[in-house]
C-alpha cells in the first residue's frame, strides 16, 4: 500500500518561506556581482601600474644603448613617445606582432598623462620562431600623434605614416629626420628585423577611463623629462 504525505504547511507561511529564500538568492547574486565589479577596476589598475613600470625600464634600457647618444638631439624636438615594453612577435607559416604600450606628449610643463594604447598586426609568410621586442617610438609630426590620439592609425605608406627604425645604431640617426616616427627597438630571436608595415595602433578605452595619475605615471614622466 502506497502512504502520500500531505504538506500541512499553512499556505501563508509556505508563501513567506519562498520569498525570504527567492530575497537570499537575490541578495547572493548582487554580492557575488559587486564583487566582480570591485575586483575590475582593482585589476585594470593593477595591470596599468605594471606596464607604467615595465615602460619606465624601457626608457632606462634606452638610454644605456648607444645609438640612443646620436639621436639624443633629434629627440629633444619630438612631439611625444610611444613606448611598448614588450611587442611579440612569432608564428609557423602564420606571423603576428602585438603589445601594449603607453603614449606621452609635450606639454608646456613637460610631459603629459600617459595613455594607453595596443598596436598589432598579422603578416603570411614563411616565418618561423619567436621574437620578443620593447620599443620606443619617437614622434616626430604632428599628424601621426593627432592619428594616434584619435583612436586608430596604420603605419606605413598605406596608412600615409612612415616609419624609420633606429636600432641599427647611430648612422640610423642620420637618415631618420624624414619619418613620421623613429623607432628604437632592443629586440632577440629568430627575426632578423621587424616592419611596421601595416600595423594599427590602437586606443584602450577601457584603461584610459580613469587618468594615470600614481606613482608609476610620475616616474615615468620624470624619467622622460631626466632625457628630452
Amino acid at each position: 500500500m502506497l502512504h502520500y504525505h500531505r504538506d500541512t504547511t499553512p499556505r501563508g507561511t509556505k508563501k513567506r518561506i519562498d520569498i525570504m529564500i527567492k530575497s537570499l538568492t537575490n541578495l547572493a547574486s548582487a554580492a557575488v556581482l559587486a564583487t566582480v565589479c570591485l575586483a575590475l577596476p582593482a585589476q585594470a589598475e593593477s595591470d596599468k601600474a605594471e606596464l607604467l613600470r615595465h615602460a619606465n625600464q624601457t626608457v632606462n634600457h634606452l638610454r644605456s644603448d648607444p645609438a640612443f647618444g646620436t639621436a639624443r638631439t633629434m629627440l629633444q624636438g619630438a612631439e611625444a613617445v610611444y613606448i611598448v615594453p614588450k611587442l611579440v612577435k612569432g608564428g609557423f607559416i602564420f606571423g603576428a606582432e602585438g603589445g601594449d604600450g603607453v603614449l606621452l606628449h609635450r606639454t608646456g610643463h613637460g610631459w603629459s598623462t600617459p595613455r594607453f594604447y595596443g598596436m598589432g598586426s598579422a603578416s603570411f609568410g614563411l616565418q618561423i620562431g619567436l621574437q620578443q621586442a620593447e620599443l620606443v617610438f619617437i614622434i616626430n609630426s604632428r599628424r601621426a600623434l593627432r592619428g594616434i590620439e584619435k583612436g586608430e592609425v596604420k603605419l606605413g605608406a598605406a596608412g600615409g605614416i612612415t616609419v624609420v627604425t633606429l636600432s641599427g645604431g647611430a648612422e640610423g640617426a642620420t637618415t631618420a629626420h624624414g619619418g613620421d616616427m623613429v623607432v628604437w627597438t632592443s629586440g632577440t630571436g629568430a627575426y632578423a628585423g621587424l616592419t611596421f608595415n601595416g600595423t594599427v595602433i590602437k586606443q584602450d578605452k577601457e584603461m584610459n577611463e580613469v587618468p594615470a595619475t600614481g606613482p608609476e605615471a610620475e616616474a615615468l614622466r620624470k624619467n622622460l623629462a631626466g632625457i628630452w
